[in-house]
Order: structure tokens, then sequence, then C-alpha cells
């Protein structure tokens, strides 16, 4: 018997995945690194191995039940457990995203985020990447800290904006203190963020804070400024 502590590190599955990818190892040293550990008298490459060769297709191992998974000599409840859980996990991934957050007020923001950021002891800058349609494409703590311009710049999330293929973004942040107004800070950076945006064709579509249950929109704040103006 040949176990895996007595190869060649380089040769062992996990640190081959590690160095070279998970594309050069083969479908046993996969389902090797799934079932971790082999039997008693068998390693758990050869459990792998022996597998592998007792199916027609590899395909076949996700119409396969628990029990069935278990009549194979060397996997038991728990192995073929695993097994399943792997599959449908794969499964679930490959699947196209059939439900999408769609993003239309302020107020969607604040039900979105709400329960992750109001009861927080310190600031954290969430970036919300929206498409064309303003349905969510990502969410990313990009900041946690002393939320101020000199901190927080523009290219840590303008990057994740490209990476995402973004066609819009909202900040969001919570003040500690539950009050939602903004800070002199808090107005500098949506503009920072602004100027940033237009020179990238990235729109910035709001700036949210968050308190305790109450929020507030940076852009409303400034409409409701500019026509207290002209009253």
């Amino acid at each position: 018997m040949y176990l895996i502590k007595d190869m060649p590190k380089i040769e062992r599955p996990r640190e081959r995945l590690l160095h070279f990818g998970p594309k050069s190892l083969s479908s046993y040293e996969l389902l090797a690194i799934i079932l971790r550990v082999g039997n008693q008298g068998q390693s758990v490459i050869d459990l792998a191995k022996q597998l592998v060769n007792s199916l027609n297709n590899l395909a076949d191992l996700k119409d396969m039940t628990i029990d069935e998974l278990s009549q194979i000599k060397g996997i038991g409840k728990t192995k073929a457990i695993t097994i399943l859980a792997a599959l449908e996990l794969g499964e679930r991934v490959n699947l196209p995203n059939r439900e999408k957050t769609q993003i239309l007020s302020p107020e969607n923001v604040y039900d979105l985020l709400k329960y992750e950021l109001a009861a927080l002891k310190q600031e954290v800058l969430i970036v919300l990447f929206l498409d064309l349609k303003n349905n969510l494409i990502a969410k990313k703590t990009v900041f946690k800290g002393s939320l101020n311009q000199s901190l927080v710049h523009p290219r840590e999330v303008f990057k994740y904006a490209v990476k995402y293929s973004a066609f819009q973004i909202i900040l969001v942040h919570n003040h500690p203190s539950g009050d939602p107004n903004p800070s002199s800070h808090d107005l500098e950076i949506t503009k920072i963020f602004q100027d940033a945006g237009k020179l990238l064709q990235i729109k910035v579509l709001d700036h949210i804070i968050i308190g305790e249950n109450a929020f507030l929109s940076i852009i409303q704040y400034e409409s409701n400024k500019k026509k207290a103006t002209f009253l």
C-alpha cells in the first residue's frame, strides 16, 4: 500500500493542486482530496481509484444515492455524504444566477444591509456593484475604520467595478453613533468618488449612510439642500 505520507510532497494531490491548480489533477486525485483519508489497509489514493474504476462514467456519481455509495467497499455513509455534498455544491456553482437583486431606491439598500451594518462598532464601507438595469452584481466590503478621504481611495473601489464589469456603484457605510446625518468627510468622499466615476464612465448612483433604525441618501440630502437654497 502506497500511503500519501510516503509520497514525495510534490506528488501529493493537495500539494499538486496548490502549485499547479485543480485542472492538473486526475479525477481520482480530486476525489482523494474530498475523501481526505482511506481505510485500514487501503490508502485514500487507492480508495479513490477503486471508486472511479467502478463507474462507467464519472457523471454516474451524481445519480447515486447515499446507500448505493455506502455499499462500495471502503465508502461508508460519512464519505458518501461528503461526495454527494461536493457534487451538489459544484452543480450549484455552475447554475446561472436565477434570482437577481434589483436596487431601485435607497430603501432597497437599507433593507439589504441594515442588519449587517447597523450594530457595528466601527465604520465599514461596502460597495454595491450594479449592472445597467440596477441588478446587483456583487457586494464587497472595501474599508473598515474611520472613514475619511485620505484613507479611502477611489482606485480601491473602481478596480473592483472594472473587474465585475459594473455600470454603476452605490457606496454604503454605517455611523456607529446611530445618527445617519452626513459629516463633512462623508460629503467630500461622495464628491471625490463621483468625479472619479465620471472619468471612468462608472456612475456613483448614491452614497447611503446607515444608522440605528434609520438611513440617509446623500444624493437626496444634497438635492434637498439645493431646493432649500432657492426657496
